[in-house]
């Protein structure tokens, strides 16, 4: 299932993942610290809430979730003969998962989306801290406790 994802940083993780379970008549996914994602069905969405005091209300990233690494390609391939500059990352651990994506750059107004699949769960939300973000953040990694600095 191809789906878009819309991450959102939430000033309270708690009060946001009730707000949403109501409007999308659904439950979590995933709950981890600072961070909750949603599969729901319809309309197909993969909602994510990282829980950002300070910053809620505000978008963390963009992306679509596919499934399975040879669309991952294809869409890369796709997006590279139209011309559009893309960020490869492999086997990486982000949102609490193993995940093989890569970063589309390039739009007029500088947001960059990601397009991903879903290896595996992990009990960590990122590969490292020396990572400059995770999931498009546009505050650097080293600023947000670990728990939120990544989607």
């Amino acid at each position: 299932m191809n789906r878009i994802q819309l991450a959102l940083n939430v000033d309270d993780l708690q009060a946001s993942i009730a707000f949403y379970s109501a409007v999308f008549d659904t439950e979590p996914a995933k709950v981890r610290p600072g961070y909750a994602n949603f599969a729901v069905t319809e309309p197909p969405l993969k909602l994510v809430l990282i829980e950002q005091p300070g910053r809620g209300g505000s978008l963390n990233h963009l992306g679509v979730e596919v499934g399975d690494v040879d669309t991952v390609d294809a869409e890369q391939t796709r997006l590279a003969q139209r011309g559009l500059a893309t960020i490869d990352e492999r086997g990486t651990t982000c949102c609490y998962a193993e995940q093989d994506k890569f970063w589309v750059e390039g739009s007029p107004d500088g947001e960059r989306w990601e397009v991903y699949t879903v290896l595996g769960d992990s009990a960590s939300s990122r590969a490292s801290t020396d990572a400059p973000s995770c999931c498009g953040s546009a505050t650097p990694a080293e600023a947000l406790p670990a728990a939120v600095a990544c989607c």
